[in-house]
């Protein structure tokens, strides 16, 4: 049976979740949608929005910032928000959960900031530490999908014109080799595996209304390590609720994936 998964940055789950319930019911019914930024704790999450349409919701919530969630209308099991790292669980960044006998790891990378400036070590930390418990689970032969928001631009096909975002925090190059280690531990960029050379794009900044002029930049992914990158039928941005005036949308657009199996 085939299987959707979507990572979507929804920039305050309490404020989206009308729109996204609607993105689910009148346009695409995903199986598996991981959130990031949900700016929220834990017990303020709308669970009951998200259960009335059959999923199962594990939650990593943090007061006004950061937060992540996994919603599955696949049973969830050995959720887990702690991971034994002070850099991964100083914020709360990533959750992880078991599905079928796949690993599913979602999470918010830090912004960072300019070399030299904490918010940039803290970012260059959280990808090192990222790679060395993803590289754990691969080298034990599990199964791992690993989605999320990982505020970079991997490459100039991944922006909308590579001058504009030159030196710009996001496409530095120190951030592009930190991701590029981390996919390198056995993962595929499952939307550029499919679309060797397109543009498509996840992100545009609300000041400029660049969503009219598609002046954005690919920074959310689905990766897969081994079989399940094989499994991997398609990959595509959902532009549907970015496009809308109201509900106000995130600056992110939902990313898609499906999968003939997990």
């Amino acid at each position: 049976m085939a299987v959707s998964v979507s990572t979507f940055n929804v920039n305050s789950i309490r404020s989206r979740v009308d729109l996204i319930v609607r993105w689910l019911t009148e346009k695409r019914a995903v199986d598996i949608l991981c959130l990031q930024e949900i700016k929220c704790e834990s017990e303020q999450f709308p669970f009951e929005a998200f259960e009335s349409l059959g999923y199962h919701c594990a939650v990593n919530g943090q007061k006004r910032l950061n937060g992540v969630a996994i919603c599955s209308k696949l049973p969830l099991s050995s959720v887990k928000t702690l991971f034994g790292n002070d850099t991964l669980d100083r914020e709360k960044r990533l959750i992880e959960a078991q599905v079928g006998d796949t690993i599913l790891l979602n999470c918010y990378i830090p912004r960072g900031g300019m070399e030299g400036e904490e918010r940039y070590d803290y970012k260059m930390a959280f990808y090192d530490a990222l790679r060395n418990y993803c590289k754990s689970l691969l080298d034990a032969g599990r199964n791992v999908l690993l989605t999320g928001d990982f505020n970079v631009a991997l490459t100039d096909l991944d922006v909308y014109d590579p001058d504009v975002f030159e030196g710009a925090v996001g496409f530095l190059p120190e951030e592009k080799r930190k991701l590029k280690r981390l996919i390198e531990t056995g993962f595929c960029d499952c939307y550029r595996r499919l679309h060797p050379k397109s543009r498509a794009f996840t992100w545009w900044d609300y000041r400029s209304a660049g969503i009219w002029r598609d002046e954005g930049m690919r920074i959310d992914y689905i990766f897969a390590s081994g079989d399940l990158c094989e499994a991997c039928l398609s990959a595509e941005v959902d532009l549907w609720t970015r496009r809308r005036r109201t509900p106000t949308p995130s600056d992110h657009a939902p990313l898609v994936a499906t999968f003939s199996q997990l």
